[in-house]
């Protein structure tokens, strides 16, 4: 794993980045932050398409479906192509607290089709209604479930996980998981996007000055606030990720842009990865902002990332 400090500096940045930086800024400042509202509020103005991420899109070749979990089904949404060599199972973002397994049906088709997965994306409790740990005992339940019926419902044996934000956090959680409670390590790859990996600040985050470009100290506080409990060890490896034994877990690919508060987050799991025997790329953007790959038709360095790990899990699945 190789870390090209040129991809960090100021001059790095294309004029295109900082110009929809500077307009997303603008537009985020002048609306109430998320942090004034409750959750409940805050995922209807998305499901209405308010906001930045803009209108919900919906596949129409998406089903829906449910697996058994540990307090009740669990809704899980399919997105599959002509073709499925693999399964990728998709854990959405949103911080614990926002997000559904059906509100990024257009990432879902592309990866399907440019990588030829099945797209499995998991609709697990959120918080504050259903705190840590509902939301990881649910993701885990969907690996065991996909695990005891991959090759009955999609006719392969090849599984790989990954997520965005809250989403990789969890995947990191699932597949310790699986190692730990299970005896699986058979993860074929772990596509893993500006994951927080811990529930604290690191030093991207604490030292972080450019206001709200979709994350900032007090989103992230309310995130954690409304997720885990104030007797939760932020040192726990369950709820941290960052802390747990990493060792024996699938190859990965790290994504993050330079501009996100959880950027050491990113370079710190990534690090870790290495250093505990696995196989790992890190793959950085300049001025890239957290969740900077939901704005291809904006970004050049959106659609480039979104190739990059269509290409990368490709890859992963023609390896077997």
């Amino acid at each position: 794993m190789h870390i090209d400090a040129d991809l960090f500096g100021p001059e790095a940045i294309a004029t295109e980045t900082r110009e929809f930086n500077k307009q997303l800024a603008e537009m985020l400042a002048a609306a109430p932050s998320i942090t004034t509202m409750e959750p409940h509020e805050v995922r209807d103005l998305r499901r209405q398409g308010q906001g930045v991420f803009g209108p919900l899109v919906v596949s129409e070749r998406a089903r829906t479906s449910t697996v058994p979990g540990p307090d009740g089904d669990i809704p899980i949404r399919v997105l599959a192509g002509d073709r499925v060599d693999a399964v990728y199972l998709h854990i959405h973002g949103g911080g614990f607290v926002l997000g559904s397994e059906d509100m990024q049906d257009p990432m879902h088709d592309a990866m399907a089709d440019e990588s030829g997965v099945a797209v499995v994306s998991v609709g697990y409790r959120l918080a504050p209604e259903h705190p840590y740990p509902a939301g990881a005992d649910d993701c885990e339940a969907a690996a065991v479930w996909l695990l005891e019926n991959i090759e009955e419902e999609f006719g392969t044996e090849t599984m790989l996980i990954g997520g965005e934000s809250a989403g990789a956090h969890l995947a990191v959680t699932t597949l310790v998981r699986m190692r730990d409670r299970h005896e699986f390590t058979g993860f074929a790859g772990a596509n893993l996007v500006y994951g927080g990996y811990t529930v604290e600040y690191t030093p991207s985050t604490r030292n972080w000055d450019r206001g709200n470009l979709i994350l900032d100290q007090d989103i992230i506080d309310w995130f954690h606030r409304h997720t885990f409990a104030t007797n939760v060890d932020p040192a726990d490896p369950d709820a941290a990720p960052l802390y747990a034994d990493l060792g024996g877990l699938a190859t990965a690919l790290f994504t993050v842009g330079t501009l996100d508060p959880l950027l050491d987050n990113t370079l710190m799991m990534a690090a870790r990865w290495v250093a505990a025997g696995n196989q790992a790329e890190l793959a950085v953007y300049p001025g890239g902002i957290h969740a900077f790959d939901v704005f291809p038709e904006e970004l050049a360095i959106a659609r480039d990332a979104r190739a990059y790990m269509h290409g990368w899990v490709r890859d992963i699945v023609a390896m077997g």
